[in-house]
């Protein structure tokens, strides 16, 4: 794996194949998909603020995202593997990140 830190670019790819993979992902319950919109939202709004800057100006922010984001992945885990994969690969980017 890549441990090179992602660029602002790379993690906007990033995010929005992970908003293309729910979109695409059936049976998930519409609280766990709000919950994954908001979250990602959060995200969303950090990377337009400048991802590096704005995850050190709001460090808690960051961490109950990618905390929230990791809860999730553990309950798409057995009915949804993809989504479960793409959320840690996600999850891990932002770390690299150093989100």
């Amino acid at each position: 794996m890549d441990d090179q830190k992602p660029s602002p670019d790379q993690l906007q790819r990033s995010l929005s194949q992970l908003h293309d993979v729910l979109v695409r992902t059936p049976r998930v319950d519409a609280s766990s998909k709000q919950l994954l919109r908001d979250v990602l939202g959060d995200i969303e709004r950090l990377l337009s603020n400048g991802a590096v800057a704005a995850a050190a100006a709001a460090p808690v922010k960051a961490a109950q995202s990618q905390s929230r984001l990791e809860a999730l992945a553990v309950e798409f885990e057995a009915e949804h593997p993809s989504l479960s994969a793409s959320v840690r690969e996600f999850i891990d980017l932002l770390g690299r990140a150093g989100m």
